[in-house]
């Protein structure tokens, strides 16, 4: 079956999908349009967005490639192709926090006209079905950057990075791999120091999980005054005694304990009772002892194994954005250029996971921009194009007969 034909191509698509007016309304608040003659605040977010599904590698990959289809480019919205001094200059001198804002209107826009968007995911075999709250999960990555180029992310003598904090949530065993908050830093910024600004948008009720990069007891405590239940991993320096037995050692569980710290100082910033946790798990198969923090006493030891192991969860979404989408070679030297790049980036991610579930596409996000890729520049209905990828249908009928049973070399009767 071939895809039919659409007036638009896959990429006007894509792009279509941004209302149309607030690119131009967001580049007014911002103070983008002000920096901007004929290279328009359109052709420089359409231009970027390209870079990410083309996988391009420079700035003259970018240019040339729209300078090819400025027909079907100058249907999009008047944009025009940029040259290489124009559209760097926009990415060192455009506000980025604009392409920040854009990502968060456009992630609203689609929640609102498809609710279930954000709500039905994917099926994560990772999340425990008990858990009827809402589990936000917490964690960061480093993206590698150029340390000879990039003196305002260096975070070692050799090494330069920049880093994203993100906050994602489960809901029951569903996720959607949508981001709830994202603060993008250089790497040289300590997990802890912005643990507070990431979980600022937990409510009370809900769980949230981060790894121990994450513990500072300050805000631990903190977490448990706004009526939030946290489950992280146990620093091996941590001093505590054992002030009571919350369950018997069972099957993989150790120990399950009431601890209260020891040291002044941390039993200063969290005065109350904790319970710690320690089991054998499995990791990458091989069985591994770790020990885990909580401050809910309730929950069975079981499940809060399980409701850790749910944090790899964000782990996917990471993988999806940095191995799939343009995250490994920079346009632009400066952090407002970064900062552009990343957030284009997660722009295409929610639009391209918009379509998926719009095409209740069942394969891989990776397959899902190799397809759209292929097409870009095509006029062919994107969703037609989605419904005939896919594995062969139907099933091969094999009949036995006794004829068929007979060894090499040997002709059958």
């Amino acid at each position: 079956m071939n895809p039919s034909k659409h007036s638009l191509t896959v990429l006007a698509q894509l792009f279509k999908l941004i209302p149309r007016n607030l690119i131009p309304k967001l580049a007014n608040e911002h103070g983008v349009s002000k920096r901007s003659r004929r290279f328009s605040p359109t052709s420089h977010v359409l231009a970027l967005m390209h870079a990410q599904l083309s996988h391009a590698i420079s700035l003259n990959d970018i240019c040339d490639c729209l300078r090819n289809h400025k027909g079907a480019l100058s249907s999009m919205r008047g944009a025009v192709a940029p040259s290489k001094n124009a559209l760097s200059n926009a990415n060192r001198v455009r506000n980025a926090d604009m392409a920040e804002a854009l990502f968060w209107d456009v992630l609203d826009n689609l929640k609102r006209i498809s609710p279930n968007f954000a709500v039905q995911g994917r099926h994560y075999c990772g999340i425990p079905r008990r858990f009827k709250r809402v589990i936000n999960v917490v964690d960061s990555s480093t993206i590698k950057l150029v340390a000879n180029c990039l003196d305002w992310a260096k975070h070692r003598r050799r090494k330069a990075a920049a880093k994203m904090h993100l906050r994602s949530f489960l809901r029951s065993f569903l996720h959607s791999f949508l981001p709830e908050f994202v603060l993008v830093k250089t790497a040289k910024t300590n997990d802890l120091a912005q643990s507070y600004e990431v979980c600022a948008g937990v409510k009370a009720g809900e769980i949230v999980v981060f790894d121990k990069a994450y513990v500072g007891y300050e805000h631990l405590w903190r977490l448990e005054e706004r009526g939030v239940f946290w489950a992280t991993r146990a620093k091996d320096n941590t001093r505590y005694e054992v002030v009571g037995q919350h369950s018997e050692p069972k099957g993989r569980i150790i120990r399950d304990v009431y601890i209260k710290l020891t040291d002044p100082k941390t039993s200063r910033k969290y005065p109350e009772t904790l319970r710690l946790l320690e089991a054998i798990v499995e990791i990458d198969g091989e069985p591994k002892q770790m020990g885990f923090l909580t401050n809910n006493m309730q929950w069975a030891a079981s499940s809060i194994c399980e409701l850790y192991r749910s944090r790899w969860s964000i782990e996917v979404f990471f993988k999806e954005i940095k191995q799939t989408l343009q995250m490994a070679d920079f346009m632009g030297y400066n952090e407002n250029a970064v900062h552009w790049q990343i957030w284009t980036a997660m722009l295409v991610y929610i639009l391209l996971r918009f379509v998926a579930w719009q095409g209740r596409w069942k394969h891989t996000f990776t397959r899902l921009f190799t397809v759209l890729r292929g097409v870009l520049w095509s006029h062919v209905d994107m969703f037609s194009v989605l419904s005939c990828c896919g594995t062969a249908t139907g099933t091969l009928r094999i009949r036995a007969a006794p004829e068929q049973c007979y060894l090499p070399g040997f002709s059958p009767g």
